[in-house]
């Protein structure tokens, strides 16, 4: 007679999923139980917890732009890339992004996730090593993961970490990846020292800049080109369409044969429906309001600055900002979920980022300046912040 198994193989239909509810009830227990709300339309709360840092989603340009690209290609791109999924506008925007940025070309993907999925797996594999801040962004990790690489996760924003690991690698190609400004504290890497050790070890650069395009550089052309880096031959960049352009999608910046081997092997690129036009058209546009209003990056940047030093005077623990990012550290995940909707009641909508969301386990109200930020947006968010705050939450 053959045996059974174990017991947990043989339960019924009702009862194979009742691990989830175990995990449930673990999260809660931590405070990290986590809620989707729908936003209305029109909204009369101050917004501190979206990306749209110039305030172009709701730009007449760039709503008309995809609203016309909508009506004439359909509302979706009707396949992959590699099928049916590119059209003129992509093209289009893809040639505008590579010429604003410096590099050689660009590839635009349906989404910033999938456009790091993308890049991180296509330039590594397993004859690769590849040495990362540890606190990249999520899609970065899922990269890395799928990468079948050699992966070391080193100390943020420290180049003699990077350079340890790479010189203690067991793979004869290096790939270094690191966010640009870092999207829980909002603080810039150390782009250049990192290129310099890259260049010492033989290694390529990947740089998600999707908190600096639009907001730092000349103009807006993001971190990356603020570094001088942005057209290097060993320097590739990602970026994100969804936050200082106010579309969606996402793309990869870089070196011509970058580009070519991405369309060639990249599998979040090849097997993914590609970016509705009327998102592509929207990011066109939005570019095109960039470059006729260079003053919005700095803008965005001021309003950053003053709105985190409001806080810290109030005495709050904040970051300083090196761009639109500011995070106020909160006692506990609970009491940080207990602030933002005070907040929000009281009209001022903040983002909470708890475990695992931030990786050193110290749970933070996020707040994201705009462009449009006035002093008297930063007056109430100050006021309310304030008025909200749990016991703890002040120095």
């Amino acid at each position: 007679m053959t045996s059974s198994g174990p017991a947990s193989q043989n339960l019924p239909p009702d009862q194979v999923f009742d691990w989830l509810d175990v995990e449930a009830e673990k999260r809660a227990e931590a405070g990290l139980v986590r809620k989707l709300r729908i936003r209305q339309a029109q909204e009369p709360e101050l917004d501190l917890a979206g990306n749209d840092y110039l305030g172009l989603a709701r730009d007449k340009r760039v709503a008309g732009a995809a609203a016309a690209a909508a009506l004439r290609w359909g509302a979706g791109a009707t396949g992959s890339r590699l099928v049916s999924g590119t059209t003129e506008v992509h093209a289009e925007l893809e040639h505008e992004l590579a010429r604003f940025c410096g590099t050689q070309a660009a590839l635009v993907f349906s989404s910033g996730f999938t456009a790091n999925l993308g890049a991180v797996t296509a330039l590594s594999g397993a004859d690769s090593a590849i040495v990362t801040d540890k606190y990249i962004h999520a899609s970065l990790i899922e990269g890395c993961r799928l990468s079948r690489s050699d992966i070391a996760a080193v100390a943020h924003s420290d180049p003699s970490a990077f350079k340890h690991a790479l010189a203690t690698r067991r793979k004869p190609r290096a790939l270094v990846v690191t966010d640009s400004v870092f999207s829980v504290d909002g603080d810039i890497a150390p782009l250049e020292q990192l290129a310099g050790v890259c260049r010492e070890h033989g290694a390529s650069l990947l740089v998600d800049d999707a908190h600096g395009f639009g907001v730092l550089g000349e103009g807006g052309r993001g971190a990356v080109h603020a570094a001088g880096l942005s057209g290097a031959p060993d320097v590739v960049t990602t970026i994100t369409l969804s936050k200082s352009l106010g579309a969606q999608g996402g793309a990869v910046l870089g070196p011509r044969r970058v580009i070519k081997h991405l369309v060639d092997t990249a599998r979040s690129f090849i097997f993914d429906t590609g970016l509705a036009p009327a998102s592509a058209a929207a990011a066109l546009a939005a570019l095109s309001a960039l470059k006729a209003e260079p003053e919005l990056a700095a803008k965005v940047t001021e309003a950053a600055g003053n709105l985190a030093m409001r806080l810290k005077s109030a005495g709050f623990r904040v970051s300083l900002p090196d761009a639109a990012v500011i995070s106020v550290q909160a006692p506990s995940p609970e009491s940080a979920v207990a602030w933002a909707a005070a907040c929000a009641d009281q009209g001022v909508r903040v983002g909470c980022f708890r475990p695992p969301s931030v990786p050193d386990g110290i749970t933070r109200l996020r707040l994201t300046a705009r462009a449009d930020l006035t002093e008297a947006d930063v007056d109430r968010a100050v006021a309310v912040i304030t008025a909200a705050a749990p016991p703890g939450a002040t120095s």
